[in-house]
């Protein structure tokens, strides 16, 4: 869920393990692929083909790999990223459980949080015109994916209320 702590989550989780932590907000869609079509699939304003091949394909090869970051000041491709092999590796992103990935995960997490608090969260991390887009665009979308494919019901829920780090 936006604003349900994912992001602060996972890098505890980082901070305490020393794993590879991989975020699904640096695979959103280039201009080219932002079409109606592919906004009309739930989970699909991510580049989950891209996040397939170029992380998940990716994390046994001991030798390590790289891939690219999304930049939202371009809206296209930027920076690489080195990876280091790690036995533990986590996704954190409200679409990191895409049907499309299979059965790449051996624990899944759903962070739920109360929408006031949801909300507020969002207008101090993003303001509130942002929030705005977030009540109208972001939140519908991620609650439609969250539907089609049961992510929650799928999921060990963590009720992320009053968490911070």
């Amino acid at each position: 869920m936006c604003g349900s702590g994912k992001s602060t989550l996972g890098q505890a989780l980082k901070d305490h393990y020393g794993c590879n932590l991989f975020h699904m907000d640096d695979f959103y869609l280039r201009m080219e692929q932002r079409t109606p079509e592919r906004y009309a699939e739930p989970g699909g304003n991510v580049d989950y083909e891209r996040f397939q091949a170029e992380v998940l394909k990716q994390l046994e090869n001991k030798d390590g790999f790289s891939y690219q970051l999304f930049s939202c000041a371009t809206f296209s491709l930027s920076d690489f990223v080195a990876v280091s092999w790690n036995r533990l590796n986590i996704v954190e992103g409200s679409y990191s459980q895409n049907p499309y990935f299979g059965d790449s995960y051996d624990l899944r997490l759903f962070c739920r949080i109360g929408t006031e608090e949801q909300l507020q969260r969002i207008l101090r991390r993003n303001g509130p015109e942002k929030l705005q887009m977030f009540r109208e665009r972001w939140i519908p979308m991620e609650n439609k994916y969250f539907e089609a494919f049961e992510i929650e019901k799928k999921s060990m829920v963590i009720d992320c209320t009053g968490f911070s780090r």
